[in-house]
């Protein structure tokens, strides 16, 4: 071997993969992070800020009505009949065969043959000014209905449970796509850089279907993720230092490790590098300020007694009165799912007239606190709360066949039309948009897509659903999707 050839087999040894993503990230590397300008500004000054405030990204299209969320997902799907959607018709229908119109050509999860139809199972009355049907069920909310702002008219693509429930907070049925959480955060950022800007509490006894995929960040950068708390123990699972471990070593340990993140990510320019500091950054902040915050213990006991809440216990009330503490310090979305209001009738706890009643009781003076709670700190003004499931339920009874499999009184999945509601965040309060047919069964006039839904949630936080995007697989991927999509203005106010 000559000189020559030994010079540049020298050269070649130094073409290692990291000098190759070295050299990319300032050519192609460096014009993608220009062009679509991954983290809302021009990459260098993006780069710098996330250093400095990860979450802050972007300014809205317009000025947002809303500051934060806080969205009650029911777990399982609860019945509008029994709650929200009230049916005289098919009260007057209860018990005959299901017409054969409303059976051909359509797919059910459980139903088998010919179903009877079932009435409403509790009373209903009228409340408030505007004149709200509301059953018996829910007492302590029945006060608020001047408040709220039902959309009566909603609609799924999915009528199974983990599939909706995925649609309903990512925008898609699939796995991997960002949570609306996710979305609302990179485009708004925290309000307090202590605290995580998606927090999620869980109760009911076990995880919604789908499980973390529901506030997960997807493409998004994982800085972006939900981050879910618990209400006995530990809040944040592994946030705590070890034994043997204080803050201060704790501190030394990071600042090493931040020293070889950086010198990382000015080799090779990877985003999720600049994403590993900040989480690093943030946990050791939580050490602090998530214990501080994820208790109820100094709560007065008036407030401790209006929602119902038992400082130690894993509970709804618990996470609601934990929901509108971190409101108030700054967190941007707060997601809570409540385990079992799948009411099919399969057993006394699957039962409307057993299962459904409890969870009616386990939740309804705790919301209604909530939105007392909020108004009288004047933060329901800026808040949005949502309340709903993933579809509803039909008007007929639950028929799996034999009288065994029907000793009790269930519905099955419907997704041709739901309820949920809205109060507070710039919704138009004590109105009531979109109906259903006579027996509740079809969406009659105004349907809400789940797609419509967050175009209308986004817009209220000040963002255009068709330009808040991220590249990914060769598409300015959106919370709405590809498909058609509106914002509901009728219910803004």
């Amino acid at each position: 071997m000559n000189l020559l050839q030994h010079l540049q087999q020298e050269e070649l040894s130094h073409a290692t993969r990291r000098h190759f993503l070295k050299e990319a990230a300032f050519g192609l590397g460096g014009l993608c992070l220009a062009g679509h300008n991954l983290f809302g500004a021009t990459a260098g000054a993006s780069i710098k800020r996330d250093f400095e405030n990860p979450l802050n990204t972007m300014a809205p299209s317009f000025a947002p009505k809303a500051k934060r969320i806080i969205f009650l997902h029911m777990a399982g799907a609860p019945s509008q009949m029994e709650l929200f959607d009230y049916k005289p018709v098919l009260q007057k229908y209860d018990g005959k065969d299901c017409p054969q119109e409303y059976l051909e050509g359509q797919r059910f999860a459980f139903i088998k043959g010919v179903p009877r139809l079932l009435g409403p199972q509790f009373q209903f009355k009228q409340h408030g000014k505007s004149g709200a049907w509301i059953s018996d069920r829910l007492p302590s909310l029945y006060k608020h209905a001047d408040k709220l702002c039902f959309i009566k008219s909603m609609v799924t693509d999915q009528f199974n449970h983990a599939p909706a429930k995925l649609l309903m907070h990512t925008g898609h049925q699939n796995l991997g796509y960002p949570s609306m959480g996710s979305w609302v955060t990179w485009g708004l950022g925290s309000e307090n850089q202590n605290l995580p800007g998606f927090m999620v509490l869980l109760s009911g006894g076990r995880a919604p279907r789908a499980g973390a995929a529901l506030w997960n960040n997807g493409f998004l950068p994982s800085v972006y993720q939900g981050v879910q708390c618990r209400t006995g123990g530990d809040p944040v699972l592994n946030a705590a230092n070890p034994p043997g471990i204080n803050r201060n070593i704790r501190r030394t340990a990071l600042d090493s490790l931040n020293r070889l993140n950086t010198k990382t990510h000015e080799e090779i320019g990877d985003p999720e590098t600049v994403t590993r500091i900040s989480q690093y950054e943030m946990a050791y902040r939580m050490q602090v300020s998530v214990p501080e915050v994820m208790t109820i213990n100094d709560e007065p006991k008036p407030v401790l007694e209006m929602y119902g809440a038992e400082p130690g216990k894993n509970s709804f009330a618990n996470n609601c009165l934990l929901a509108r503490k971190l409101a108030e310090n700054g967190v941007r979305c707060i997601q809570l799912f409540d385990w079992g209001w799948d009411t099919h009738g399969s057993s006394a706890k699957e039962s409307l007239k057993d299962g459904f009643v409890q969870k009616c009781k386990d939740i309804d003076k705790a919301v209604g606190a909530l939105l007392t709670d909020l108004e009288m700190r004047g933060m329901l003004e800026d808040t949005l709360v949502v309340w709903g499931g993933e579809f509803g339920r039909t008007p007929m009874q639950e028929n799996r066949g034999g009288a065994a499999a029907n000793a009790f009184v269930g519905r099955d999945h419907n997704p041709n039309a739901f309820t949920i509601w809205m109060a507070g965040g710039g919704v138009k309060p004590g109105i009531s948009y979109g109906e259903t047919d006579e027996l509740g069964y079809r969406v009659g006039s105004n349907p809400v897509h789940v797609r419509d839904f967050h175009a209308t949630i986004l817009h209220l936080f000040g963002f255009d659903h068709h330009k808040l995007s991220f590249p990914f697989q060769g598409l300015n991927q959106k919370l709405t999707g590809v498909k058609p999509s509106k914002v509901v203005k009728a219910i803004l106010a």
